[in-house]
């Protein structure tokens, strides 16, 4: 067992072998780069292989890293136009790992962190972000119903539930009240102003493009991944978080701010949102509101890794320095959307 390993190797072999048949061949394990929320690894054993997605150690919210609605979802979404990896098997005994997991395909393709995805050539890269776009469509076009997922999420609206859950954990992972006063001013604002609609789909909740595959030649997606954040709720939620990356800088979780779109043939904030409204059929359109409450959940979110970090429960060494400091700039992005359309 290895520093990125939280588990006992042996175990999950002997488990493999007992459960799955497997057979004797010595299994490897190996963390895969990046995810610094469910922690994600690579299993070989013999000629099969599969991912595992397990919770972390030391969950701070109850609710959060929900393995078994990941399972869930990528279980109704198979044979649907949203692509993903096959589930292949579910243990909800924390006697083996620790934490319930389970194993799905592991695809072969490109997952970039970067949304201007170095090293492309121009036509492939305005390829990949039509493929991208009109996968996030095909997510909020699905018959929730058709799929069994009709109760997948909570009656009533959605943002206000949503506003009241995630501050809840902002006030959980703070440091005294000097830490971030700018997600405080963010939450404040929202709270005054949390719209009604009863526009309700199946929304990933974490749809950024470190979060989706690519094949390995053409650029097409060929798996959504991450579900743990998935839940019935407003699309324009998925669309304000994606296109997040316009209003970010590259430094900070991969943006585009600042970069020569053009030259890189990657489409305006405005021509992507077009283009998601047409393939989606969309009826409503993104305000200043879901832009905001984008970055206040990403906010949150690095807060909580920067809370895992601090607890040893990160993947990466300095996952507390970039959880705190991904915070900061999510938050201080919130204001200056704020401050920008006059709204304060």
């Amino acid at each position: 067992m290895t520093r990125d390993i939280d588990f006992a190797v042996p175990v999950l072999d002997t488990y493999l072998r007992d459960t799955l048949a497997l057979g004797a061949a010595p299994l490897e394990v190996r963390r895969t780069e990046g995810g610094m929320s469910n922690p994600t690894y690579f299993l070989e054993k013999g000629d099969w292989q599969a991912v595992l997605r397990k919770q972390p150690g030391g969950v701070v919210m109850p609710s959060a890293h929900a393995i078994d609605r990941e399972w869930r979802v990528l279980t109704a979404l198979r044979g649907t136009d949203v692509p993903v990896p096959a589930p292949l098997h579910y243990c909800a005994d924390r006697a083996v790992l620790g934490t319930p997991f389970y194993l799905m395909e592991k695809l072969d393709g490109r997952v970039f962190h970067a949304f201007a995805t170095p090293g492309l050539p121009r036509a492939e890269r305005t390829a990949l972000y039509e493929s991208m776009v009109a996968t996030m469509a095909a997510i909020h076009r699905l018959d929730i119903a058709a799929l069994g997922l009709a109760d997948y999420g909570r009656p009533g609206n959605y943002f206000a539930r949503q506003l009241k859950r995630w501050s809840q954990q902002w006030t959980a992972f703070r440091h005294g009240d000097d830490d971030n006063p700018a997600l405080d001013q963010v939450v404040a604002w929202l709270a005054e102003r949390v719209p009604v609609s009863e526009l309700q789909t199946l929304c990933h909740g974490d749809f950024r493009i470190g979060n989706v595959m690519f094949h390995a030649t053409e650029p097409r997606v060929i798996g959504v991944l991450d579900w743990e954040l998935s839940t019935l709720g407003h699309p324009l939620v998925d669309v304000a978080f994606n296109s997040q990356a316009w209003r970010m800088a590259p430094d900070e979780n991969g943006g585009l701010l600042g970069l020569p779109l053009a030259e890189l043939g990657i489409p305006t904030e405005d021509d992507y949102l077009e283009r998601y409204y047409a393939l989606a059929g969309s009826t409503e359109r993104m305000t200043t509101f879901h832009q905001v409450f984008a970055m206040f959940r990403g906010a949150v979110g690095s807060a909580g890794v920067a809370v895992r970090g601090e607890q040893g429960n990160g993947f990466l060494p300095d996952a507390a320095r970039i959880g705190r400091q991904l915070a900061r700039a999510y938050a201080q992005r919130g204001l200056a959307l704020i401050d920008a359309r006059g709204e304060r």
